[in-house]
């Protein structure tokens, strides 16, 4: 495209006007009604161009009208997905925020969606019980601006890990919560059980116990958190939320996101094992154990 640069009139320019403007950068009231370029639209542009880290310049060439068109976008304003190539802009960049927030990392916000912004979207429609196929819909959206109470005003620098939990605090918040555990098979059961034994060995108060199935849940109980070692099936009548284990540090958010997050009362969420590479194939004492100790401390983060 030809640069616009001061002087120019016409509907461009006025374009560019409202671009600013929605973005904070102010021009004059009869550059505005003359839809003239004219010094504070060059200056607004100077100052836009220097905060986007564009050259230095008051014209509006290609990749000044490219990074104000994508800074427009607001997070819901367009179907997002993998493509090439990739869809870019403020809206991006918001989405990964509120995802790395919610512990569902995308890396570092650049506004591109790549493969990670992807998986991300993936991991958190999967959580939400909706259909996980990475295209951010209004459904998308919808789930995660339900969510504002939690990412809102958060930074975003990106998950952050709730690190191991001390003894105390452990007892603390299973002795106020009220959880019900359960599984789907013999190797989560087992995972299950030493959980409980866990539980009880913190306090003898604790409010964690065992439950056959999700639909046995006890009055009073905050969440059921069901344990599995296998993917949950498409054709499940009820697709609950599913979390995935291959980030242990972001384990406790994404349980407590999608605790937040659930019409569902108590909510039930299931938790899919084994741990990322921790898991070869072959199960042992010291595994289930390893499991037991690892989603105990995830639990225990998740409410504290």
């Amino acid at each position: 495209m030809e640069p616009i640069r001061e002087g120019a009139t016409g509907a461009a320019v006025e374009d560019i006007q409202a671009r600013l403007a929605a973005l904070g950068y102010e021009t004059s009231e009869d550059e505005r009604q003359g839809k003239a370029f004219g010094a504070t639209t060059a200056t607004a542009v100077a100052r836009f161009r220097l905060d986007h880290g564009l050259p230095l310049g008051s014209e509006v060439d290609a990749a000044t009208w490219s990074t104000l068109v994508d800074e427009g976008y607001r997070m819901g304003d367009r179907t997002l997905y993998l493509r090439l190539p990739n869809f870019h802009g403020a809206d991006v960049r918001q989405l990964q925020t509120c995802l790395n927030i919610l512990g569902f990392s995308c890396g570092k916000p650049d506004g591109y969606y790549g493969v990670h912004t992807e998986a991300a979207v993936k991991q958190f429609q999967e959580s939400q019980g909706q259909l996980a196929d990475g295209m951010a819909f209004p459904d998308t959206f919808d789930a995660i601006d339900r969510l504002h109470h939690v990412w809102g005003g958060k930074p975003a620098a990106g998950p952050h890990p709730m690190g191991g939990m001390g003894f105390a605090r452990a007892a603390e918040v299973l002795e106020r919560m009220q959880i019900s555990l359960t599984a789907e098979d013999p190797i989560s059961r087992n995972v299950v059980g030493r959980i409980w034994n866990l539980a009880s060995a913190t306090t003898d108060k604790s409010g964690l116990d065992l439950v056959d199935s999700p639909d046995r849940s006890r009055e009073g109980d905050m969440i059921v958190l069901v344990l599995a070692t296998a993917t949950q099936p498409s054709t499940a009548k009820i697709k609950i939320p599913n979390l995935s284990t291959d980030d242990i540090d972001t384990l406790p958010q994404r349980i407590r996101t999608a605790f937040e997050s659930s019409r569902r009362k108590p909510p039930v969420v299931r938790i899919q094992l084994p741990f990322g590479g921790i898991y070869d194939g072959t199960f042992t004492t010291g595994d289930a154990q390893t499991f037991a100790v690892m989603m105990l401390d995830a639990i225990c983060s998740a409410f504290a």
